[in-house]
């Protein structure tokens, strides 16, 4: 009985596992394609190493134009960061070697750079 209470206060003073690296931040927006809402799709936040920001990178799924890292649990540790955009018309498609759940591309992969806060944030994508 004594051992696992030694253990209970001892993570509850240090911690015990549930954080692994760097604070993550949430970032949410939307994702238009000339103008209209891209209907799936993925957006990646890479930390821009070239600009001095290092850490995991941030991941989140589109659903009808909008994001959010929340629901990945891969968030961003703000500052500088890459972004890669992938976009596509929503509607699956079954070829005779493989599926594309995600529908037809709408684009060729989107990249662009920004600057997060250190702190959940709104960030809008308009891909030209």
């Amino acid at each position: 009985m004594r051992r696992p209470l030694i253990w209970l206060l001892t993570c509850l003073m240090i911690g015990c596992g549930g954080h692994d690296g760097p604070e993550r931040f949430s970032v949410s927006g939307t994702v238009t394609f000339h103008g209209k809402p891209v209907p799936a799709g993925y957006v990646y936040f890479t930390p821009d190493a070239s600009r001095g920001n290092k850490g995991p990178q941030g991941y989140a799924e589109i659903n009808n134009g909008r994001y959010t890292t929340a629901a990945s649990g891969k968030g961003t540790v703000g500052g500088p960061h890459k972004v890669r955009i992938s976009g596509f018309d929503g509607i699956p498609v079954q070829g005779h070697e493989q599926m594309l759940e995600k529908g037809r591309p709408l684009f060729t992969e989107y990249e662009t750079t920004v600057d997060l806060p250190k702190e959940s944030t709104a960030k809008d994508f308009a891909v030209p």
